[in-house]
């Protein structure tokens, strides 16, 4: 096995978001973009809609010819692509190589529905509707990204594949053969074209062989001690900024379950969190979050796609508060699975993200019991054996 660097855009994250290096702009992007989040759903999305002009075919250019490069070194009999490295999929496709698209987000993310738009949610959890003039504001602007990287997408491919097929609408281009998608195959989910096949593998998760090591395996005896009940609570390595959110959620739980306790991954804002810790509350940089979502009873993440399928692997119910993304139409589908519960980050008091949690240790889940069994039947190594053949 070898490795060669490809940098296909200038944004980076290494871990905790804000420890990164990287240039200027980016970090300023970075910071706009947590601030938005602390107005609302549609302010986030109208960032993050307006960034990816600059940070998704940042130097298509280069990447085709590094990607010829490395092909003339190490020809490749097919390539598997991350959805969302557009640059990439753009080059592969100029260069008419055989490859197969990775969907590391929600289904939704690849734009083939009628009507469908790439950064607006395809359905939206109870607790978070936003006004239809706000997503008037945001279709539009979805819309305008769609027409100019279509625009793009074809005069890139005319100068560098006239002989080809002109790539079509730029958020819709995937593999033609085979697309893996890490999440369940839900009923619900929008129609799919019969062409690429869909390879659903429902969690990227591993057997956990280390364990927990030895420091977690003594904080989780400790936790366990002091409340009978654990709860993990994460947000991701961008959203672990929001120490206000991962506050009100600990105060909360402390509160309304005087029987649980509580481990937060808190990122660069664990110093500021450092208060909170005690006999029932653990506050950490970084957790082992597979190994951990073993040992807990419930969850509070931010409707991340590996958030949300490690849960339905472990069987964890969780409390969902999505802030951006396809953060939305996970915490949609957390809902409708009956896999857990969703409420609106955008001022959360401690005392409902504490009555939410209560719910989650109170209630049985026997639609996640089921659906964490389907769930489990699938994974990586499965979806790479179907990969194989369709490809072959």
């Amino acid at each position: 096995m070898a490795f060669s660097t490809l940098t296909v855009t200038r944004n980076a994250n290494t871990g905790i978001a804000r420890r990164t290096a990287q240039g200027r702009e980016e970090a300023e992007r970075l910071e706009e973009f947590l601030s938005a989040t602390r107005a609302g759903a549609v302010p986030a999305l109208l960032v993050q809609a307006r960034h990816r002009r600059a940070d998704m075919l940042a130097e298509p250019d280069r990447v085709l010819a590094e990607i010829r490069s490395l092909h003339e070194r190490w020809p490749a009999d097919w390539y598997v692509v991350d959805q969302l490295s557009y640059a990439v999929t753009l080059a592969l496709h100029c260069l008419d190589l055989p490859y197969a698209s990775f969907c590391p987000g929600h289904p939704s993310y690849l734009t083939q529905t009628p009507g469908a738009l790439f950064g607006v949610p395809y359905a939206w959890p109870r607790a978070v509707r936003p006004a239809a003039s706000d997503l008037l504001a945001l279709r539009g602007e979805a819309q305008a990204n769609d027409s100019a990287f279509t625009a793009l997408f074809a005069e890139f491919a005319a100068r560098h594949a006239p002989h080809l097929p002109a790539p079509g609408r730029a958020f819709a281009l995937s593999s033609p053969r085979a697309v893996v998608v890490n999440y369940p195959q839900l009923d619900w989910l929008p129609g799919r074209r019969e062409f690429p096949r869909y390879v659903f593998s429902g969690h990227c998760t591993r057997p956990d062989t280390a364990g927990l090591g030895t420091h977690w395996e003594s904080e989780v005896r400790r936790l366990r001690q002091a409340g009978r009940r654990l709860v993990l609570v994460a947000l991701g390595t961008f959203l672990a900024a929001r120490d206000d959110v991962l506050e009100a959620v600990s105060r909360g739980v402390l509160d309304a379950c005087p029987e649980a306790s509580v481990i937060v991954a808190a990122g660069d804002r664990a110093s500021a969190l450092g208060h909170l810790a005690g006999p029932r509350v653990t506050i950490a940089e970084t957790v082992p979050q597979q190994a951990l979502l073993s040992r807990v009873d419930a969850m509070v993440h931010h409707g991340g796609n590996n958030s949300f399928t490690e849960c339905l692997s472990a069987g964890v119910p969780a409390l969902v508060l999505p802030f951006s993304s396809d953060q939305f139409s996970i915490a949609h589908d957390a809902e409708r699975a009956g896999a857990g519960l969703c409420l609106n980050p955008h001022g959360l008091t401690p005392r409902e993200a504490g009555t939410g949690v209560a719910a989650l240790l109170r209630s049985p889940w026997p639609s996640l019991e089921a659906l964490g069994d389907q769930v489990r039947s699938l994974g990586p190594t499965r979806a790479a054996r179907r990969l194989m053949a369709l490809m072959a």
